[in-house]
């Protein structure tokens, strides 16, 4: 039985507790059991907090026993993206910057989550400062991809992603600003909710782009990210139950979301935009101009930030850091306040109209990312290959942040194939409704 708790949702695992044929110490033995058995461990886990967990996962066994439990994912164990601030337990966000800062206190999500009854098993690896989507870390660790282990994992949530599909967490809290939630879910064949930015709160999160910067979880199920957003906003589930396609309208992107797609990519969505359709779904295409011409503003709205953000720290010693990673950092101070400014102006415009021009859909859909698991040794040594691999990579979950809105990848039966799911800002219920009939959808059409 404990065997089979290594691969089941996060959901199931709770109701298992509920019944009580789970004991969540004994689940929480078998998952830090996985852990440290597992070759790849030192890859996933940055740190991994056995007394924390052991602690977490006793109190929440005499809750269970006592008809207290604090909700559904009471005693369910759960990775941390190393950004998120944890009491008495290492930091560092994938950096050398950072080697050695130990926090204080829990980041808050992280404390809405202990407060509702989660087990936190550790720290998992990330891209450094979270600024890439490929998963690639030569300063720290790269974790593998579950079904390539000759390819980088998808970031910067990589070890987030790693520890779900490798079974050594039920679920993973990463953070998404270009899409660092969404490319590890796709590349993992997970689930991936990407936050509206201002939803959950970043306080005890390190900081990449404060203007884009969101929270959000990598998990087995639309379920699993229905309860976990409940937990982090500290709000009611929604109610997945009856939710279904039938007359609800899908536009596939087909500028910028549809260019460019390698075979694996383009086949796993098809064949979810053929799911779609079986189960009485409505799916056009076309294109939002305002979707070409905001792109071209990521140059200098992703790198302005970042580097008011890190410039000090980074410039104090370059040689710490990645040259990859430097060179997308350093490409902030090439743009000129004025020309900050006059971007989001523009991008704020563009959002308005986008949001004008998809109000008749339930849903904008294009592949997570356009491209399969690029190879690490091939990105450890040809430039020209990582800049376009990383840049691609992101293309398509950019949208989402550039656009504002909330979004949300699922696997197509595909290996590494995501499918994305884009809806108006703020509007996360309703496309966690969505989401579970598509997921749904996909599961009753095969592969």
């Amino acid at each position: 039985m404990s065997d089979n708790w290594l691969t089941q949702s996060a959901s199931d695992l709770g109701r298992g507790i509920g019944a009580g044929e789970i004991d969540p110490l004994a689940l929480t033995r078998t998952y830090l059991d996985a852990i440290n058995a597992h070759p790849l461990r030192d890859r996933i886990y940055s740190a991994v907090t056995e007394t924390r967990a052991l602690a977490e996962a006793e109190a929440s066994a005499a809750r269970a026993k006592s008809g207290q439990r604090l909700g559904l994912l009471d005693g369910v164990p759960i990775s941390w993206k190393d950004l998120f601030d944890s009491a008495g337990t290492a930091t560092e966000a994938g950096s050398a910057y950072l080697k050695g800062r130990v926090p204080s206190r829990d980041a808050e999500v992280l404390a809405n989550a202990t407060k509702a009854g989660l087990v936190c098993l550790g720290k998992t690896h990330m891209s450094e400062l979270a600024f890439s989507g490929l998963g690639y870390n030569p300063v720290t660790e790269t974790p593998p991809c579950v079904n390539d282990p000759d390819a980088v994992p998808g970031g910067s949530s990589s070890g987030a992603a790693t520890s779900v599909a490798f079974g050594l967490a039920a679920l993973g809290m990463g953070s998404d600003t270009g899409g660092s939630v969404r490319i590890p879910s796709a590349w993992n064949d997970l689930v991936g909710l990407k936050t509206t930015h201002g939803l959950v709160s970043t306080v005890g999160v390190v900081p990449l782009c404060e203007t884009f910067d969101t929270v959000g979880p990598l998990c087995r199920s639309v379920e699993d990210a229905a309860q976990m957003l409940a937990v982090l906003v500290d709000d009611a589930p929604v109610d997945l139950s009856g939710a279904d396609l039938s007359g609800r309208r899908f536009l596939v992107l087909e500028q910028v979301g549809m260019d460019d797609l390698r075979p694996a990519p383009l086949a796993g969505f098809e064949h979810a935009v053929s799911a779609i359709e079986a189960a009485g779904g409505e799916v056009s295409r076309g294109n939002i101009t305002e979707v070409a011409e905001a792109m071209p503003l990521s140059a200098c709205l992703f790198t302005v930030d970042a580097y008011a953000q890190w410039q000090e720290v980074i410039e104090a010693d370059p040689s710490l850091m990645f040259d990859e990673i430097l060179e997308r950092f350093r490409a902030g101070a090439k743009f000129s306040g004025l020309q900050y400014v006059q971007d989001w102006m523009e991008l704020r415009r563009l959002r308005l109209g986008y949001i004008e021009k998809t109000a008749g859909y339930d849903a904008v859909i294009v592949p997570t990312s356009p491209v399969s698991p690029p190879n690490l040794q091939r990105l450890a040594s040809d430039h020209a290959y990582y800049v376009t691999e990383n840049l691609l990579a992101l293309r398509n979950t950019r949208i989402g942040n550039l656009m504002g809105l909330t979004a949300l990848s699922l696997p197509t039966g595909v290996p590494s194939a995501g499918i994305m799911l884009l809806a108006a800002p703020f509007s996360e219920r309703r496309l966690l409704r969505l989401g579970a009939a598509v997921e749904r959808a996909i599961t009753a059409c095969g592969t």
